[in-house]
C-alpha cells in the first residue's frame, strides 16, 4: 500500500500477508468529499482464517525472543519516522485533521512503537517471592510471570486513525500476544499502513491481522470465544454494549468524556489567564473537538471568571478554520456532515433553553465553527453528554469545593485539568476528582503515550498506555518451587 493517498483499492492484512475480498469500501475526505481510496473488505471466510491463525500461533508467538519482537517494533518506528509528511497527508485526507495535528499524531505513533520496543525487552522478567514466611512454606519459592490471556480483538476509532491503532497493536506485539485489529470504517487507510511496515519484519505468520470488517459484522467477531480479550476505543454506547454482550471476556474500554478545565482563584495574573485561555481555546477545538479529552467545560472561580472568559472567546475566535491540507488551519471539518448536524442541534437546543452564545454557533457542511456558550442549563444535552465537536461551555463557581463538585457532576470521568499554583490544591484535586487523570497547570487534553490512560464511571474500564495495555492483554501465573535451600 503506498503511503500517499490515491483512488486505488487497498488490500488488507490477513495473518501477516496481503489479501483482498469480494467487496470494497470507499474512503472519502470529510473536507471536500473526494475519493481518498478504496479498501477491500474481508469475507467471513477470511475473518475465520485470521482468527484460526491467531489461535494457532499463540504458543509460538509467546515464546518468540524479546529481541525479535523489539526489532519488529523498532522497524515500524523507523518506517514511520521516514514518512512523517506523507503519512500525515494520508491522515489528513481520510480524517479531515489539519496537517499540524496530523504530523503530531504521526509523532505520537512513533513514540508508541518506541515505547513498545523498550517494554518488549523488559516486560515479564518475573518476580520471586519467598514463601517461608510461614512454617508451611519452608523451602518454597514462588516465581510469577505473565502469560497471554489469548488473542486480542482490537477495535480502533476514527479520530486518531494511526495512533490509536498503534495503541492496540504495538503492546500486543511487545507482549507476544496475537492480535486482530479492526480500524474504523471511516478511516482504515492509516491503520492498514501499519500492516505494510509489519509485513517487512520477521514476526510469525498469524501473530497479527488488520481487517477492515464492517461494523454490521462485528457482533460475531466480538462474541467469538477464541478471542478472550477485547480492547475497544470509541463511543460509550458501543463500548458498554460490547461489555454487556461478552461479560466473561476481559474487556478494556476507553470511551467518552466531557473534559473540564478548572481555573482556581490563585491562577489570577494576566500571564496565567492568557496561558489558560490559549490552551483551553486550542484544545477545545483541536481535532475539530473530536477527542475524548478535548476541553468541553471550563469551570472558573468567580474571582477570575470575568477576566478569563473574554480571553477565551478571543482565543477561540483566533482559531483558523478551513482546509485541513493548509498548514495555517487549526480547525478542520468533523468526520462527516451528520456529526456536524448533531453538534448544531445540541447547540441550538442549549440556546433555545436559555444558554448565551458568546461566539460561533454556525455550520457549513461538515464544518462547525468553534463555539463558546455560557449559562448552559444543567439539563441541556451539552451539559450531560460528550459533544465531540468544537464546542465549549463556561461556568462560574464560588470556590474550589464548588468547582470540584461541578466536575464530578457528570456520568463521565476521563481526565480533568486544574490551573493552579497551589500544590495543596493540586493534591486535593487528585484526591477529590472522579477521573482517571488529573493534569495540573494544563488542560485535560494532555496525554503522554506511555502513561496510564483511561477513565472512571461511563468513561470506561481498564487502562491504555503501552505497559498498562500489555498487562491487560496478559495474566499472572505463579510457579512454586519446592525443596529449596533458601
Amino acid at each position: 500500500m503506498p503511503v500517499t493517498q490515491d483512488a486505488s483499492t487497498h488490500a488488507f492484512w490477513l495473518a501477516g500477508r496481503e489479501a483482498t475480498g469480494e467487496a470494497t469500501l470507499d474512503v472519502t475526505s470529510p473536507w471536500d468529499g473526494r475519493l481518498v481510496g478504496s479498501v477491500s473488505l474481508p469475507t467471513e471466510q477470511q475473518v475465520e482464517e485470521a482468527v484460526a491463525a491467531a489461535v494457532a500461533v499463540g504458543e509460538e508467538f509467546s515464546a518468540t525472543p524479546a529481541h525479535v519482537r523489539a526489532a519488529a517494533l523498532e522497524h515500524v518506528r523507523r518506517r514511520l519516522e521516514d514518512g512523517v509528511e506523507e503519512i500525515a497527508r494520508l491522515i489528513s485526507a481520510e480524517n479531515g485533521k489539519p496537517m499540524k495535528w496530523a504530523r503530531g499524531e504521526v509523532g505520537r505513533a512513533i513514540s508508541v512503537f518506541r515505547f513498545a520496543a523498550e517494554e518488549a525487552r523488559r516486560f515479564n522478567s518475573g518476580e520471586a517471592q519467598r514463601l517461608d514466611t510461614d512454617a508451611g512454606g519452608t523451602g518454597r519459592l514462588a516465581f510469577t510471570r505473565r502469560f497471554p490471556r489469548g488473542p486480542v480483538l482490537g477495535i480502533a476509532p476514527f479520530n486518531f486513525p494511526l495512533n490509536l491503532c498503534a495503541h492496540k497493536i504495538a503492546p500486543a506485539i511487545a507482549a507476544g500476544v496475537p492480535i486482530i485489529l479492526k480500524p474504523a470504517p471511516a478511516t482504515p487507510l492509516s491503520g492498514l499502513l501499519i500492516g505494510e511496515f509489519l509485513a517487512e519484519t520477521d514476526l510469525p505468520a498469524g501473530s497479527w491481522s488488520i481487517l477492515p470488517v464492517p461494523n454490521d459484522r462485528m457482533a460475531a467477531l466480538v462474541a467469538d470465544e477464541r478471542l478472550p480479550v477485547v480492547s475497544f476505543t470509541g463511543s460509550e454506547k458501543v463500548g458498554f454494549d460490547i461489555l454487556d454482550s461478552v461479560p466473561r471476556k476481559h474487556c478494556t474500554l476507553e470511551l467518552g468524556g466531557n473534559g473540564a478545565a478548572v481555573v482556581l482563584a490563585d491562577y489570577a495574573s494576566d500571564a496565567d489567564l492568557d496561558w489558560a485561555a490559549g490552551r483551553i481555546a486550542t484544545f477545545a477545538n483541536y481535532q475539530g473537538g473530536q477527542s475524548c479529552v478535548s476541553v468541553q467545560r471550563v469551570v472558573a472561580d468567580a474571582t477570575v471568571y470575568d477576566r478569563l472568559v473574554p480571553r477565551i472567546v478571543a482565543a477561540v475566535e483566533a482559531q483558523v478554520t478551513g482546509d485541513p491540507a493548509d498548514d495555517a488551519t487549526d480547525v478542520g471539518p468533523l468526520v462527516n456532515e451528520d456529526a456536524a448536524r448533531r453538534v448544531e442541534s445540541w447547540v441550538d437546543e442549549a440556546v433555545g433553553a436559555g444558554a448565551k452564545l458568546l461566539t460561533g454557533g454556525t455550520r457549513e457542511g461538515a464544518s462547525y465553527a468553534p463555539t463558546v456558550l455560557a449559562e448552559v442549563p444543567a439539563e441541556a444535552t451539552l451539559s450531560c453528554e460528550e459533544v465531540f465537536g468544537p464546542v465549549l461551555t463556561v461556568h462560574r463557581v464560588d470556590n474550589e469545593e464548588a468547582a470540584f463538585a461541578l466536575v464530578n457532576d457528570s456520568k463521565y470521568g476521563l481526565q480533568a485539568g486544574v490551573f493552579t499554583h497551589d500544590v495543596q490544591a493540586a493534591f486535593r484535586a487528585h484526591r477529590s476528582l472522579e477521573v482517571g487523570g488529573v493534569i495540573v497547570g494544563d488542560v485535560p487534553s494532555y496525554r503522554a503515550d506511555q502513561m496510564p490512560y483511561g477513565g472512571t464511571k461511563q468513561s470506561g474500564v481498564g487502562r491504555e498506555g503501552v505497559r498498562f495495555a500489555m498487562e491487560d492483554y496478559t495474566y499472572e501465573r505463579v510457579m512454586v518451587l519446592t525443596g529449596l535451600d533458601l
